[in-house]
């Protein structure tokens, strides 16, 4: 149903009055924000693709010198740390390539040169802009304008998409290119030739350009492949094949050209090619990721002597696994997928999630279209954990899955003519998830382990197969943790526990205090051993088993519990929960003391292994 555009709505498109609200208020804080200082200094990949935006922006190329490493220290008074560099077939000794993919820091390169690091927060604020603009036109064909402008705010606004608008990497780049591409190929799908944007926006070349762009959005990022069947699939049902045939043509020869470029830049056009060398061009080869000291940062800082080799040459499954437990490991990770506390799709993506509740509930607006888009989106999700079991997020701790951003604009377009309920789901449910993160968004996109600490995200399973990719392996101090003996890993989930003393584990007092315990072997059973100084009553939780204890003053008790493990990399990881109803605080008790900490119970952990023959510590 064409919503209403009498009155004041007449004179004003309502989309472009919300987007232009937007842009004007997200550019001006775009241009003056402190990049360096207010981003907490580098995240992720973000070395990589900022240098070589930079290189392309004040050097006219995509190559990393001497001249690169001095740009980046009068800007961040540090080297390009996690910086992926990699040799070329050039065989120049003074120079190296990025290996990322160039197209986001090329489309970045103009804005750099024009307002520094702030021109690619710029970027990112136009790119969310034409999302919001675009979203809006889409909806606002069959829905009321003031339900398509809420929904569309809230469907990018309450999901973890605006948290990656203050990362300097492809990922919201990759995001708005979908966007767009879907728009493109979709809005002649229910809107009508006589509307004049419309009009504009019939024809086979709007097939093509969303085909041309999801090239792009595949080479940024290969995973994104998967995206380009929707199309193809429904102009093969209408026996359109010359167009199925060309869409396939031009989305592999957009891909295709963009690693043939990435091969000449390097200087690898030189040599014969295979088809695996080519596909992994950016990712294969020489490749290292460099800590500490850099490339041609001091006389002897050599790429031979410095780094620590990242080449991806193949497509690798991690290890062979027998068909029962290949499936149990996929069964867990898709529940992990949807619910996860660190990844999962409910809390980070829950607009999505009433796109689909409101396709599956309006059986009138049942398409092919829309069928073939919830099959790729959930044909992703099975693939992502398929080929990646142990780092389906993206690897590195991000915020929210990474890897499966990308796909997160194709849920847009499953969404029917709106009714009432659906932005006030999308808001209520996406606003209990993010609410915290985004009003918080440096410290968000810094510390991702701090906003799982507290509120909804709580209640949710932590992903236990992907222990090492958990964010708070960014926190290197409470990660990885040698406690006990035979020794176990702790990682530390939460602030409400303390590092390892000589006499234990202390855990605060009246908090839950959630650590993961992981193990090279599976564990037969676990021995915890508890202390308080004051009259208490712990309740214990781990791996499915439960107990609550009450402790006399001064007196040790010890706890065996038989956890259920979750099989990790060649590991066993189990979620330890520990609470307390009672504390103290050692400087109001204890003579002497300057210890402040209100603290609750000593913990030990003591490992029982079922099977000796598991890995050493070392091979963690």
């Amino acid at each position: 149903m064409q919503g209403n555009r009498s009155g004041l709505l007449g004179r004003f498109d309502l989309g472009v009055v919300t987007a232009g609200i937007l842009l004007v208020i997200g550019c001006g804080a775009a241009l003056s924000i402190d990049v360096v200082r207010a981003g907490y200094g580098l995240k992720g990949d973000e070395a990589s693709y900022i240098t070589m935006a930079l290189s392309a922006a004040h050097d006219g190329d995509l190559a990393y010198e001497a001249r690169d490493i001095e740009r980046f220290y009068r800007l961040y008074n540090s080297g390009p740390e996690g910086i992926h560099l990699k040799r070329g077939g050039d065989g120049q000794e003074d120079r190296l390539y990025i290996g990322k993919a160039f197209i986001y820091s090329l489309v970045a390169a103009p804005f750099v040169m024009l307002a520094g690091l702030n021109g690619i927060l710029l970027l990112h604020v136009l790119l969310l802009g034409g999302m919001l603009y675009l979203g809006f036109r889409f909806l606002s064909v069959r829905s009321s304008v003031w339900l398509a402008a809420i929904y569309t705010v809230g469907f990018l606004g309450v999901s973890i998409v605006p948290l990656y608008a203050l990362y300097m990497t492809s990922d919201l780049f990759n995001v708005a290119v979908v966007f767009y591409a879907y728009f493109l190929w979709l809005y002649k799908e229910i809107a009508l030739p006589s509307d004049g944007f419309s009009g504009r926006l019939h024809g086979r070349w709007t097939d093509l350009a969303a085909a041309g762009l999801l090239g792009l959005a595949t080479f940024s990022k290969p995973t994104n492949v998967l995206l380009i069947g929707p199309l193809i699939l429904l102009a093969l049902s209408r026996r359109q094949i010359r167009s199925g045939l060309a869409m396939g043509v031009v989305f592999g020869g957009v891909g295709l050209a963009g690693l043939l470029v990435t091969a000449f830049v390097m200087g690898e056009l030189d040599r014969d090619l295979g088809l695996m060398e080519l596909l992994f061009i950016f990712q294969g080869g020489d490749r290292k990721i460099f800590y500490g000291t850099f490339p041609f940062e001091r006389v002897g800082a050599t790429f031979e002597s410095l780094g620590i080799s990242m080449t991806t040459n193949t497509f690798v499954v991690e290890e062979p696994l027998g068909l029962m437990g290949f499936f149990r490991l996929l069964g867990t990770n898709l529940w992990y997928f949807l619910v996860g506390r660190h990844f999962g799709l409910l809390p980070f993506f829950f607009p999505g999630l009433v796109a689909v509740w409101c396709f599956v509930r309006y059986k009138s607006e049942w398409t092919l279209w829309r069928w073939a888009i919830l099959s790729t989106v959930l044909v992703a999700a099975v693939g992502l954990a398929v080929y990646m079991p142990y780092t389906w997020s993206g690897g590195g701790g991000p915020a929210g899955n990474r890897y499966y951003l990308s796909f997160y604009p194709a849920f847009f377009f499953l969404t029917p003519t709106l009714g009432t309920i659906a932005p006030l789901m999308a808001w209520l449910g996406g606003g209990l998830f993010t609410a915290q993160i985004l009003l918080n968004p440096f410290v968000s996109a810094d510390r991702p382990y701090l906003f799982v600490e507290r509120g909804l995200l709580r209640t949710l399973p932590v992903e236990l197969t992907m222990v090492n990719d958990l964010p708070i392996n960014l926190d290197a101090p409470r990660s990885r943790v040698s406690h006990g003996d035979p020794a176990v890993l702790l990682y530390y989930l939460d602030h409400n526990a303390y590092l390892p003393e000589p006499d234990g584990v202390w855990i605060a007092a009246q908090k839950r205090a959630d650590i993961v315990v992981r193990s090279g072997p599976p564990l037969f059973e676990v021995v915890l051993t508890l202390m308080s100084p004051v009259k208490n009553t712990v309740s214990l939780q781990m791996g499915g088993a439960w107990r609550q204890v009450d402790l006399e003053p001064g007196i040790r008790r010890d706890i065996t519990l038989v956890p259920d493990g979750v099989y990790s990399r060649r590991s066993w990881a189990y979620l330890l929960s520990v609470r307390t109803d009672n504390g103290f605080v050692p400087k109001l008790v204890e003579s002497g003391s300057d210890d402040s900490r209100f603290l609750g119970v000593l913990l030990n952990v003591i490992a029982r292994p079922g099977d000796q023959r598991g890995p050493a510590l070392s091979g963690w």
